[in-house]
């Protein structure tokens, strides 16, 4: 009989980018993969007319993380290299971890060749009182979760 285990709590995330930016973030989505599935026709040997599920490209989702802004501006400058034309200098492997409630790491993931494809900066507002967030997209040529 498999031991059972409680789920991991995730509650903060970090990012490390080839070991020169790092943050920590609040929210972190599009850490996985998927496949896209081809409609193969085909007739079988009753001569019937089937559609054959076959497996297509594998794509992996944009990673998108959140934060509350910070003085912080490793993001904005990783960004610029982008928005200046130097996308193959901006492309770096990174980490994104996952830190229980002790920040201990619980689990991680890897990816390759990632750049800022978006960064948004908080709304702007002295009508309330929530944290100012901003937000970076990065996309990427492959993720692994390797803990």
């Amino acid at each position: 009989m498999a031991a059972t285990t409680d789920p991991l709590v995730g509650f903060s995330y970090g990012i490390d980018v080839a070991g020169t930016i790092a943050g920590y973030f609040t929210k972190a989505e599009g850490l996985g993969s998927s496949t896209s599935v081809v409609d193969h026709k085909v007739v079988d040997e009753s001569g019937r007319d089937l559609v054959k599920k076959i497996p297509g490209r594998l794509e992996w989702g944009d990673i998108t993380l959140s934060r509350g802004i910070t003085a912080n501006m490793d993001f904005w400058t990783w960004r610029k290299q982008v928005e200046d034309g130097k996308v193959n200098e901006a492309r770096k492997n990174g980490s994104i971890m996952m830190y229980d409630q002790n920040l201990a790491e619980v689990a991680r993931w890897d990816f390759v060749n990632g750049w800022p494809s978006k960064l948004d900066g908080p709304s702007l507002s002295s009508e309330g009182n929530e944290v100012s967030l901003e937000s970076l997209t990065i996309v990427h040529e492959g993720i692994v979760r390797v803990k």
